[in-house]
């Protein structure tokens, strides 16, 4: 489908699923020639569910582990600027080198709480690899080390994206349509 309606919005292919899995594979490829030794990835949920799954398909390093953390910052296709903890790392994290995954990081809210967050627990190193990032939106100063496609300031749906709440099983990514 080149486009598709979620409620009462109209979007359009802007990357399929074949360009999606060779972001994807070139991720996972640059995370393990890092050799990074035992690293837990910790998965922002709902988004980053399908990535992280692939991500981890794709993971070659030794005792590799995944956690998952879920946050809230969207209503609609709007930022509210405000991002709330819902779920949390049920484990000790401390001096366990994380790499975080995200599904798009904008303007950098919630990179920013998880960073707070992961700090406070004293690990020993955090990486950061997402997606999709919007350079345009983004207002943090936090390094990304692994970035999948940078995109336009554009709505997106699709593969583990959604718009309140539907969307996330569609296989291409969709961007709001004009």
């Amino acid at each position: 489908m080149k486009e598709i309606t979620l409620h009462n919005k109209t979007f359009e292919v802007s990357i399929a699923d074949t360009e999606i899995a060779t972001i994807v594979e070139t991720i996972a490829n640059n995370i393990n020639t890092t050799k990074i030794k035992e690293p837990l990835f910790i998965a922002v949920m709902n988004g980053a569910f399908l990535f992280a799954a692939d991500i981890m398909r794709n993971i070659t390093i030794p005792n590799a582990e995944i956690s998952f953390i879920k946050l809230a910052s969207y209503s609609g296709t709007q930022t509210t600027g405000d991002v709330s903890e819902l779920i949390g790392i049920g484990q000790n994290i401390k001096g366990r080198n994380v790499i975080i995954l995200e599904d798009i990081i904008d303007s950098g809210i919630t990179l920013e709480k998880i960073m707070t967050l992961l700090e406070k627990e004293e690990v020993a190193d955090i990486k950061v690899a997402t997606l999709l990032f919007k350079p345009k939106a983004y207002t943090k100063e936090i390094n990304i080390d692994f970035i999948g496609k940078s995109i336009a300031n554009d709505f997106v749906v699709g593969y583990g994206l959604d718009y309140d709440e539907i969307g996330r099983n569609l296989p291409h990514i969709y961007k709001l349509k004009e």
